[in-house]
């Protein structure tokens, strides 16, 4: 029976002294206290863990432990995930008729060895779990996380152990080639949706530098566009913005061109009427909202500059938790107690 770790702070503490005996020989302390340390770490700042233990349970536990037993067993997460890599694993997944969401998108972090480097992340969710709450507000009851501080190479790999098992899959992303470029050969049955407020941020960003100070102008110029966007009009759109007249501004004809080539490299994947009828989300909020939880709230903190692989190591505890697949860490530490 797996052991969870208890709400009561009495409970805990009965815990924890009736199993502090039982040490293994790598940290010299109890399962539960690895596995209270990798919960903490992955959670607060390694010297914050420490001093919540301390405070809560009147445990003596240093941040420096704290960081080495996460390193650990971030890193057997990492090992067991390039093991899947090489077998071609993927998670089992049940059949069923419904669209499961793949959602990637990028953060940086401050690194010591390479400064700023971004960290993919990539979240999995079936339809059936975006569930409403209350009238314009929808939550998502379960996801699956995979993050990797690389490039894409490696991150799309990763997420193959994820979603290779799934049979009706939808991608949502903004414009970056490599998304599309790994679906396209990977999984050229998926649908795949470019984020329509990143659609309409670029169409937004042109406007404003062409029609300058004609704020009406632009207010309606950009009203008839995603008019005919959400009619599955995106050729229209594109002509509309290539018979504009020309601009003596080289910046202004330089945004017009750029988002010209950003439209028509994407106009299949903006059919926006096609896909609201099809009951599907065309915005990747559910993504961007994942950075900043999984994420920032633990990487981003002010002067925070992580090593390369402490990075990922805490990441892959990170994603575990948030996956609710702690039982995987509960494993680790139990086979090597």
């Amino acid at each position: 029976m797996k052991k969870k770790l208890h709400t009561s702070l009495g409970e805990i503490r009965v815990s924890a002294d009736h199993t502090l005996m039982k040490r293994n020989n790598k940290f010299r302390m109890s399962g539960y206290l690895q596995e209270l340390s990798c919960y903490a770490g992955q959670a607060m700042v390694f010297e914050e863990a420490s001093a919540f233990i301390g405070r809560y349970l009147n445990i003596t536990i240093t941040g420096k432990q704290i960081e080495r037993v996460c390193h650990f067993y971030g890193g057997e997460i990492g090992q067991k995930i390039q093991e899947m890599i090489k077998k071609q694993e993927a998670v089992q997944k049940k059949p069923r008729k419904g669209i499961t969401y793949v959602m990637v998108d990028g953060a940086m972090v401050l690194t010591r060895e390479k400064k700023w480097k971004e960290i993919k992340l990539g979240r999995v969710f079936d339809a059936e779990n975006r569930i409403e709450v209350n009238k314009g507000r929808k939550l998502i009851t379960l996801s699956k996380y995979m993050a990797h501080l690389g490039e894409h190479e490696q991150f799309e790999e990763k997420m193959s152990t994820l979603i290779d098992n799934i049979p009706y899959k939808a991608f949502i992303g903004d414009g970056a080639k490599w998304i599309w470029n790994w679906v396209d050969t990977d999984y050229p049955e998926a649908i795949q949706i470019l984020d329509y407020f990143h659609a309409k941020e670029h169409l937004c960003d042109f406007a404003a530098l062409f029609f300058g100070s004609d704020t009406a102008g632009k207010n309606e110029w950009i009203k008839q566009q995603e008019g005919l966007l959400f009619n599955d009009d995106v050729e229209l759109v594109i002509g509309n913005i290539r018979s504009l007249p020309k601009s003596g501004k080289k910046i202004i004809r330089k945004a017009q061109k750029a988002l010209i080539n950003y439209y028509g490299q994407n106009k299949k994947r903006m059919l926006y009427k096609t896909y609201r009828n099809m009951g599907l989300m065309i915005g990747s909020g559910p993504i961007e909202a994942a950075n900043r939880h999984v994420i920032q709230h633990r990487m981003k903190r002010s002067g925070q500059r992580w090593t390369i692989n402490g990075l990922q190591q805490v990441a892959n505890l990170r994603v575990v938790h948030k996956s609710d697949d702690w039982d995987t860490v509960l494993g680790m530490i139990n086979k090597a107690a």
